[in-house]
């Protein structure tokens, strides 16, 4: 795998995260985990090799061209990648037991935010959870911080957009209060910078 991309240089930084994110939410052996606006399907490795299944769904081909050095580092069955709109999953209603998004949410316009967490509770079960994470809001003082508003400022200007729009409205907080999500229980991660919640589908 050879060159710079998502795989080679931002999976490795959020590595730990990836890792300690089915922990965070007591996944077990077994589970059906859904990753939406999955990328490089880095999560979805993590899913995998703990014994879950592991399904990844992004809408960009090139992504998903990405996640073939995961499918193709990975032996067993249990983890699997198609094209998908994240707000109309072609799933069937309360498939599975988590659904899970991780630096998505920020970069989209407020209406398509709500459209694919609806389409998230759609297809987990009653008693299963949600998984957000992203950018705290207000992002710390600190270095970390820098190089993240650097980032979105140079991923073109409707990401920017997007992103000035999702910290001014009070970020990942607000977003799960307007979807009316109980929330479970959160935590920081990266210098503060990055924050994971659990929410209950009922």
């Amino acid at each position: 795998m050879p060159g710079l991309n998502y795989t080679t240089v931002a999976d490795p930084i959020m590595r730990s995260v990836r890792r300690f994110t089915p922990v965070f939410a007591c996944m077990r052996t077994g589970d059906r985990v859904l990753d939406v606006c999955c990328g490089t399907g880095a999560q979805v490795y993590e899913y995998a090799v703990l014994g879950l299944q592991a399904v990844g769904i992004d809408i960009s081909p090139h992504m998903l061209g990405l996640s073939r050095y995961y499918s193709e580092k990975f032996e067993g069955s249990n983890l699997s990648f198609q094209t998908a709109d994240a707000a109309s999953l072609p799933f069937d209603d309360a498939g599975f037991d988590f659904a899970s998004i991780s630096l998505a949410l920020h970069e989209k316009e407020t209406v398509l935010q709500s459209q694919i967490i609806f389409e998230m509770k759609r297809v987990v079960k009653p008693g299963g959870s949600l998984i957000f994470i992203d950018f705290t809001c207000p992002l710390p003082d600190n270095i970390f911080s820098f190089a993240i508003k650097s980032v979105e400022f140079l991923a073109g200007s409707e990401h920017h957009r997007n992103f000035r729009e999702y910290m001014k409205r009070g970020g990942l907080e607000e977003i799960l209060m307007q979807t009316g999500l109980k929330k479970i229980k959160q935590a920081y991660l990266k210098a503060g910078n990055i924050m994971l919640v659990q929410t209950a589908v009922d």
